[in-house]
């Protein structure tokens, strides 16, 4: 297992692989122009990504000629695309002129009987083929599985050490149908290291149908994994995978100041709504980070705790993020501290005793009044201090 020391080192050093620009494409909902492609590209760009991932060019004359575009924008990150192991794919890679290549071939018994019909030597003997012919034009080249949570290890392993040995730059473990748990991640990283080159990095791919994307994102960090590959909001095939936003909250917990030097967190909530608005969905009310009850409290005890100190229940930050907090207080949960908190921002001086009696007028009127919002709240507030009739 992963010592404390070996945890803390491994948290300290990865790097974010956006494949909104391939795996988000194949998300139910997804069909970007060129333009929104070109978009999306510089939007994660101006947030620090380091890698955009994008579909194969071989997949459709409209893919190649919008992984060539995407080339030519002189990005800050660096452009890979996602291909099969082929010569008509890797020769297509190549012309558009992307930064790095991404290998895939199915490994699972499942995939090697009722997909290619492939046995291991063969995949081993093509993915030879493959690299060689990509080492010649100058480009990262990574060798992932497919499936690997479903693959015999003893497989991975005899593939993962003979295609290292090429010199490859990394190699990608995928849970391809989101099966895996974070135990098995971190022990399939820990025993493919072993038989891999030093200089040979990992890359893991998650995929989310079983809810455990960004826990075992975590997991593969944990144990040695650099590369985590992610979209915005987790779009993908099926339930898609590890979600940016969500990753990032879980690395800005362990290592708040790596995280915030890197990327432009900020940009995050534009980059989301984006791609939110092109794939015509909407953002989930309890979204990691942007989601509009990410930085709400609601009921009494929490509100007082949270306006005498933050950390008291949240774990990340709002300004991090360019957000701002939110205290909920028009319903039959909330307390005195919410309501004073409400009267100083709209520059009113209430007694304690007053306070209370607000209060307990506050919450009665919420249970009888469905529609009852901060709106009322306030009216009551200023109607009290001015000697009206609040009742």
């Amino acid at each position: 297992m992963t010592t404390i020391s070996e945890l803390e080192k491994n948290l300290n050093k990865f790097y974010i692989i956006d494949s909104t620009l391939r795996e988000g494409e194949q998300f139910i909902n997804s069909n970007f122009s060129s333009t929104e492609k070109k978009n999306i590209a510089q939007y994660l760009s101006d947030f620090g990504i380091e890698f955009l991932e994008l579909t194969n060019p071989s997949a459709s004359l409209q893919s190649y000629e919008d992984c060539k575009m995407i080339t030519q924008l002189n990005l800050k990150t660096k452009i890979l695309t996602h291909i099969r192991c082929t010569n008509e794919d890797a020769q297509k890679a190549v012309e558009t002129g992307v930064d790095g290549v991404d290998i895939l071939f199915g490994t699972s018994s499942l995939l090697r009987e009722f997909s290619h019909g492939k046995d291991i030597d063969f995949i081993i003997k093509k993915a030879t083929e493959i690299v060689k012919f990509l080492q010649q034009h100058n480009v990262q080249i990574r060798f992932s599985s497919e499936d690997s949570f479903r693959s015999e290890l003893k497989d991975l392993l005899k593939i993962y050490k003979a295609v290292s040995s090429l010199g490859i730059d990394r190699i990608g473990i995928a849970d391809t149908v989101g099966c895996a748990t974070p135990y098995q991640v971190e022990y399939v990283i820990q025993e493919v290291r072993k038989v891999i080159p030093r200089q040979c990095e990992i890359e893991f791919h998650g995929h989310n149908d079983t809810g455990c994307a960004i826990a075992n994102s975590y997991a593969a960090i944990k144990a040695g994994a650099k590369y985590i590959d992610v979209t915005v909001l987790g779009i993908g095939e099926r339930n898609g995978i590890t979600p940016l936003g969500g990753f990032l909250a879980r690395m800005i917990v362990d290592n708040p100041e790596y995280v915030k030097a890197k990327y432009v967190l900020p940009k995050l909530k534009q980059i989301e709504n984006y791609v939110s608005q092109v794939t015509s969905i909407d953002i989930p009310f309890n979204n990691y980070i942007t989601g509009f009850c990410s930085f709400t409290h609601k009921a009494g005890i929490h509100t007082k705790a949270v306006l005498n100190n933050p950390k008291t229940y949240e774990i990340l930050s709002p300004a991090d993020f360019g957000l701002s907090r939110f205290i909920s207080i028009a319903h039959k949960l909330t307390g005195r501290h919410a309501i004073q908190h409400r009267a100083t921002q709209l520059k009113l001086s209430l007694r304690e005793d007053e306070i209370k009696l607000l209060t307990f007028k506050i919450k009665n009127l919420a249970e009888i009044k469905k529609d009852f919002t901060l709106s009322d709240v306030d009216k009551l507030l200023i109607n009290f201090k001015s000697n009206f009739n609040f009742v």
